[in-house]
């Protein structure tokens, strides 16, 4: 994420606003989405590929408590962004629609890229490590080999980050643009 920063007001401004934002989202996505059964078929697989990126990484991730270096977080720092990306990318190719692809895309660069630098700010700031780990692991796009890592999938963990609520979600838009490919 080096070469991109945005001024502390304005991504401290985003991040209080990202769940009006997200209501915006919805609204789009009801109105631009114009599914067929095609688009459903190669749209809904990306969409479960990000669940399950975003559903790996909460099994990882104490928050606030330890630097979460295992699962997905060995190949990328931001798994959870990159996984709600590719159900939002898959939600676009199974909804068939250009507009809601540019209004997705201008809500990850405008909303979610100063959240992830708010974040790294506070992440620097609570784990004396995170320098290190930030010079080793790239933001948004995989690493390879992963870094070493002794820890497991903690299926608690996956509960208490409450990521089932993400399925749920995901399956509501699914519901929904298949009860729109029937009208």
């Amino acid at each position: 994420m080096s070469g991109l920063n945005f001024p502390k007001p304005y991504a401290d401004w985003v991040a209080k606003r990202r769940v009006p934002f997200g209501f915006v989202l919805v609204a789009a996505f009801a109105w631009f989405s114009r599914p067929t059964l095609a688009t459903l078929l190669y749209g809904i697989p990306v969409s479960v590929a990000g669940l399950l990126l975003r559903g790996w990484a909460a099994g990882h991730l104490a928050k606030n408590r330890q630097l979460t270096t295992s699962g997905p977080y060995a190949i990328l720092r931001n798994p959870l962004y990159i996984g709600t990306s590719l159900v939002a990318l898959g939600l676009v190719l199974a909804s068939q629609s250009v507009p809601l692809g540019a209004v997705f895309a201008a809500v990850f660069l405008l909303i979610y890229l100063p959240v992830i630098q708010l974040e790294q700010q506070h992440l620097n700031n609570l784990f004396p490590d995170y320098a290190r780990y930030m010079a080793e692991v790239p933001a948004l796009t995989p690493r390879w080999p992963p870094i070493p890592s002794n820890r497991s999938f903690d299926f608690a963990l996956y509960l208490k980050n409450r990521e089932y609520r993400a399925a749920i979600g995901l399956a509501t838009g699914v519901a929904f643009l298949i009860f729109k490919t029937t009208l």
